[in-house]
């Protein structure tokens, strides 16, 4: 018996980490057994290298670490999480929230390729990586919490005034632009669910978003 893993994406600022507290809050009130992940997970020191990668210390643009190198710093921390936090707790049936996964990688560096030939072995290879060789779960449903960039870039902006820090990935429009388009790229490819945050131009409600959420999460519930 395994479990059912949800998977929270979207660009910087998209909400991911409030509709995955949203989701949580909601499936226990329904008695649920839920557990919420969030990558890379920070309080571990399996992240050491994701740390140092997005601080700029193997270089300032994220083009500096090729796609291979920098998805390597991401698996091992996911690998490192599932078998220490919730492996036990997946595989007796609970239901795993996850605020970013593999799905991040694929976007994020993917877009460091512009061949088409190149970025469909690098994803090739990805999957095989971490949902093979590294046995982690593949995701039951992927939800994209789909923002224009001048939205994310606005609020990424707004979050760094208040006190938070941009990492190499937020400092770059270029490569943040690029992860849009990948993200919809990969919404056709993996048959994502893809939920708009905004409506004529603005942004909806965290309540109304959560609904969107919660219904998505239903229909793939075990």
């Amino acid at each position: 018996m395994k479990g059912t893993l949800i998977v929270l994406e979207g660009i910087d600022g998209s909400g991911k980490e409030t509709q995955s507290a949203l989701l949580e809050k909601k499936l226990r009130q329904e008695k649920r057994e839920v557990m919420h992940v969030s990558f890379p997970d920070y309080d571990s020191p399996s992240s050491s290298l994701v740390k140092m990668y997005l601080k700029g210390d193997f270089g300032r643009d994220p083009s500096d670490v090729n796609p291979y190198a920098a998805s390597l710093f991401y698996a091992v921390d996911r690998f490192a999480s599932y078998r220490m936090k919730w492996k036990s707790f997946y595989e007796k049936g609970g239901i795993i929230i996850a605020d970013r996964y593999t799905t991040s990688n694929m976007v994020h560096q993917m877009t460091k390729y512009e061949d088409v030939e190149k970025r469909e072995e690098f994803l090739s290879w990805l999957e095989k990586t971490e949902y093979e060789e590294l046995e982690l779960p593949r995701p039951d449903l992927v939800i994209l919490l789909d923002i224009p960039l001048s939205v994310s870039e606005g609020l990424v902006k707004k979050r760094a005034l208040q006190g938070g820090s941009m990492d190499i990935h937020e400092q770059h429009l270029d490569y943040l632009k690029k992860c849009c388009g990948a993200y919809q790229e990969l919404v056709d490819r993996y048959g994502w669910k893809r939920i708009s945050c905004t409506r004529d131009g603005k942004l909806r409600s965290i309540e109304a978003i959560g609904i969107d959420v919660a219904q998505a999460a239903a229909a793939v519930m075990k």
